[in-house]
Formats: C-alpha cells, structure tokens, sequence
C-alpha cells in the first residue's frame, strides 16, 4: 500500500499539540511560545519552548516537514538508492529539562522519510523512539518507563520491545565515556517490513504512550528537595547529553552537516544550563555514584514480569 503522507502529518501535527497541552498543564505556570518557521529549499515547521516554568527549567517540542528534488550528499552516502530522487521528511521532536535533579529528563523522535523518483517504487519508512536519562535512580520510575514501551510494543509481536529496546541501549551509548547515556527505552529505524498501515499505528502507539510514561515519573519527583550538590551533578551530568548529540546524534549530525534543518530548532535539546568538571569522582556510597552502578549499566528492567 502507499504510503498516506497527509495521514502521517495529521498525527504528527496532533501529537505536537496534544503533548504541549499536557505538558502544561502539568507544568501549572509555564506556556509554550511557538516559532514557526520556513526552509527557503521546501517546507518548514514550527517549535515549541517553554522556559522557566515551574517544573521545566525548558522544554522544546518541534514538528518540521521538508522537502526538496535531491537529497545532499550525506544523505545518500549509506543509501546510495536514494540518489536523484525527491524526498520529504517530517517528524516531531522533543526534550524536556526539567528544574528538579530528581526529574529525569526525557527525549522523543518520531519520524517519516519518504523518497520518490518517476517509474520506480517509493522507498519509505518510519524511525524514532524515546528514552529517559535520570539524575538520581529510582528502580519504579525505570520500570514504569520501560513498561509503557512494552504495552506499546506488545500488539506488535512479542519480540519487538526486546529488539527496540537493546536497539536503544546501543544507540544512546557515550562510547568516549565507556557509558550509558541513561536507562533507554526505544528506538528503531527503517521500519517498513509490516507495510505502512501496520507500521503507522506502531509509530502512533509509541508515541500516544509518551505522556503515560514519562508525567507519572515527573508527578512523583518534582516535589522533593534538592540542593546545590544535587543541581552541580544534574547540570554536570547534562554536559553527557551535549556530547552526545553534538559528537552521536544522528538527527543532529544530519542537521547540522546537511543545512536540511534549522539550527536554532535542532540545537533545542541542549540544555540551558551546563558543566564540566575536570576528573570529577562521585563520593563512595553516595546517590551519585549509586547512578554509575545501579542505572548506568546494561538492564532488564523488566525481569520481575
């Protein structure tokens, strides 16, 4: 069957407002500004930020759709089929920050790439996923997480969770750092082999199951205390998000190297506040070092069922 592009911008379009709604809501005072913008070579978007609310320090959720007659060059290096056809690519993206070290913060892709040249089949497909990268761990936060993912997967045959979600654990690896970025969730790419009816609702399961993942979590731990030991390693433990998007991210790189994207709308997912801190060593024993040795390790998260 081919593939329904206006079907797939619809819910991409809903899943941006939908989640902005909720996020707000559960914020209590911040409200999302939007910034619509256009590519000159085809197409455009529209990004959503909310800053110093009461529970996101920022959030970003943007929606983009572009196209064009070719693809650049470092599209094409991996899929040399793709050579001289035209393309589209939409998708929503989104990353939350929040205030609170013992929020995590939390991160979503979802993607539809579609590339079309005249006497040939198209060749399309969906990607994308979401994980969770913590401060400070709390075993049920991780489980509830990884559940959800499970609950979306299952409908879908009962190997996909575990192939999605080794997938994640290898993707949101920091290899320089021989770590984790944090304790997964989902990711896949290229998803076609079920056709596009198929593949289409296990995209929108995905990403219709990220609120009832992630607010349980953010409901649960934004009212404990903190200090400024604990905001020194949550902005410290950020600066491993930096370096992966700059140095891993595929979505980044793409954007950044193509001139496809928008810099300011690519660049959302860093963090507004940073640091590095030369050779720093959790204290032994401590709830940062429990994060290296309990959460920051290779896990079945769900072993209890």
């Amino acid at each position: 069957m081919a593939p329904n592009i206006n079907e797939v911008l619809k819910y991409l379009h809903k899943l941006q407002d939908q989640i902005c709604e909720q996020l707000e809501n559960l914020d209590g005072t911040g409200k999302f500004r939007t910034d619509a913008w256009e590519r000159p070579e085809g197409g455009g978007g529209r990004t959503r930020i909310l800053r110093d609310g009461t529970i996101f320090e920022q959030a970003g959720v943007g929606f983009s759709h572009v196209y064009g007659e070719k693809l650049p060059p470092s599209a094409t290096t991996q899929r040399p089929e793709l050579a001289g056809r035209n393309f589209q690519a939409m998708g929503v993206s989104l990353v939350m920050h929040p205030l609170n070290p013992y929020v995590p913060t939390s991160h979503v892709n979802l993607r539809f790439f579609l590339a079309e040249k005249e006497n040939a089949d198209p060749v399309w497909w969906f990607g994308g996923g979401y994980d969770l990268t913590p401060y400070y761990g709390f075993e049920e936060d991780c489980e509830h997480w990884h559940r959800q993912a499970k609950i979306a997967c299952d409908p879908f045959g009962d190997e996909v969770y575990a192939r999605y979600k080794k997938w994640c654990d290898d993707y949101f690896y920091i290899t320089h750092r021989k770590e984790p970025r944090g304790i997964g969730g989902l990711f896949f790419d290229d998803v076609s082999e079920w056709g596009f009816e198929k593949s289409f609702r296990f995209l929108r399961a995905v990403g219709d199951s990220y609120i009832n993942a992630y607010c349980p979590i953010v409901e649960k731990r934004c009212q404990i205390e903190y200090g400024e030991k604990q905001l020194r390693f949550q902005h410290y433990r950020r600066g491993r998000y930096v370096e992966f998007n700059l140095i891993y991210d595929r979505g980044t790189l793409f954007g950044l190297q193509s001139g496809v994207g928008r810099i300011e709308s690519i660049l959302m997912s860093l963090p507004p506040k940073v640091r590095w801190d030369y050779d720093w060593q959790p204290d032994p024993g401590s709830e940062e070092e429990k994060l290296y040795s309990q959460f920051l390790v290779s896990r079945d998260w769900l072993s209890n069922g």
